[in-house]
């Protein structure tokens, strides 16, 4: 456990601060190198409802770690958002006729502008669906759908829990799986 300062949350609430030294098992499975170091640290509760800041370390995949963080909180509905900067980051573009993602590698040093999206569960699991926009050093941003990056130095994230569960359902025409408020 680490001795950062104290966060002073809604109404009060002060949350202890939590370093986490994470497992050699959860560095083989999130692809951390080994040793790396990332803190989690409770924000606020209420209710049942949590927020998390969530601080990536250097070479962390963000997918990864994020989906494991999500599947050990069960967290089954959430809504994040993040800046930082990646050494890497593939986006995406979704392509209506092929319903698929053409791939967009960008591999150079860039700033991580925005990133928001949601964690909802579908067939019992995790997952992630979120946009991000980057800058180069030329001040040229570029966009798309998040599908994985490798954070350089860091990347600060908040992860809210939202009251009602998430689930995606598989929908026929795009191919995609979407959120059902009803499901």
């Amino acid at each position: 456990m680490g001795t950062g300062p104290e966060i002073r949350g809604h109404r009060g609430y002060v949350a202890p601060p939590l370093r986490l030294q994470v497992s050699r098992r959860w560095e083989l499975r999130c692809g951390l190198r080994a040793g790396g170091r990332h803190e989690i640290q409770l924000l606020y509760e209420e209710k049942g409802l949590k927020t998390f800041v969530l601080v990536f370390d250097k070479d962390e995949q963000v997918k990864e770690s994020l989906l494991a963080f999500a599947a050990q909180n069960r967290l089954s509905a959430a809504q994040l958002s993040a800046i930082g900067a990646f050494s890497e980051v593939t986006l995406g573009y979704f392509q209506r006729p092929s319903k698929t993602y053409k791939e967009i590698p960008i591999r150079e040093q860039v700033e991580v502008l925005s990133l928001s999206g949601n964690i909802a569960v579908k067939d019992g699991t995790p997952g992630l669906h979120a946009h991000v926009v980057v800058g180069k050093s030329d001040g040229t941003a570029h966009g798309g759908h998040f599908l994985q990056a490798k954070v350089w130095p860091t990347l600060e994230m908040i992860v809210s829990e939202t009251p009602a569960h998430l689930r995606r359902v598989q929908d026929d025409e795009t191919g995609l799986a979407l959120l059902n408020p009803a499901a």
